[in-house]
């Protein structure tokens, strides 16, 4: 495999500020792709972009809401503007959710959730299309394991993520005889800011984390990008509409 088998090319990753989104947009730039970093934090997004920038690579922060049409289409302009194309996009942005019983669940808390978790990958998918469309490239958007399986207390972002899913598994039928693959990666557990938090919170909930998962342990960000850069590369050409655990072993059990 080149080390810059994606030179030329230009990906947008939302969620990109941090997390699995930094990892997967730092691969691409180090893969060879101009990068949009698209998040709602500009302080955290302008210091990926930079970081981005000074490992040699090209990436490029656009602060967008991407639960908001006009905003997204705005940030997928904006890419298309300062790079000339668009090959490939990974809607990655996410939130965690409160953890409520259904019958307890408050009604705001749910379509937060679901605008941003689901809304948000529609409304990605609606402007990167006509573009994507253009170059044949991909589209990999981040469902999650528990868009597999239930998960008590947190189902509005099962629901979310099941979602995802269905629109994506649709999208791959309605876009696939036209040269776009898309598909979706379900992870399991990274080490992220966002875990890295409720740890510090709860750090006895590590144990439970590691426990989750068969393999022994939770993932890197880096192993969950690996996973969305294959599924953009020539060698998943004939993978489409595709649900990828990449989660350990968690919806193995």
């Amino acid at each position: 495999m080149s080390e810059l088998e994606f030179a030329g090319k230009v990906a947008m990753v939302t969620g990109a500020a941090s997390g699995i989104g930094f990892a997967i947009a730092e691969l691409f730039a180090i893969r060879g792709a101009s990068v949009g970093i698209i998040d709602i934090d500009v302080d955290k997004g302008r210091a990926a972009s930079q970081a981005i920038a000074k490992s040699g690579g090209t990436a490029l922060f656009i602060q967008a809401d991407i639960s908001d049409g006009e905003s997204m289409a705005a940030a997928v302009s904006e890419v298309v503007k300062q790079f000339g194309r668009l090959d490939y996009a990974a809607n990655n942005a996410g939130v965690a959710g409160q953890t409520n019983l259904v019958a307890d669940m408050p009604e705001d808390e749910w379509r937060r959730v679901i605008d941003i978790m689901l809304t948000g990958v529609f409304l990605g998918m609606k402007y990167q299309l006509p573009h994507i469309l253009k170059t044949k490239g991909s589209i990999v958007n981040t469902a999650s394991g528990v868009g597999l399986v239930g998960f008590a207390g947190q189902s509005a972002y099962a629901a979310s993520k099941h979602g995802v899913l269905g629109l994506t598994k649709s999208a791959a039928l309605e876009y696939g005889s036209q040269g776009v693959n898309i598909n979706a990666i379900c992870p399991g557990t990274a080490r992220t800011e966002m875990v890295d938090n409720a740890l510090t919170q709860r750090p006895e909930l590590e144990q439970d984390l590691r426990d989750m998962h068969p393999i022994g342990r939770i993932a890197t960000p880096q192993e969950i990008a690996e996973a969305v850069l294959w599924l953009c590369s020539p060698k998943a050409s004939f993978v489409s509409g595709v649900a990828l655990p990449v989660d350990g072993g968690f919806v193995a059990q």
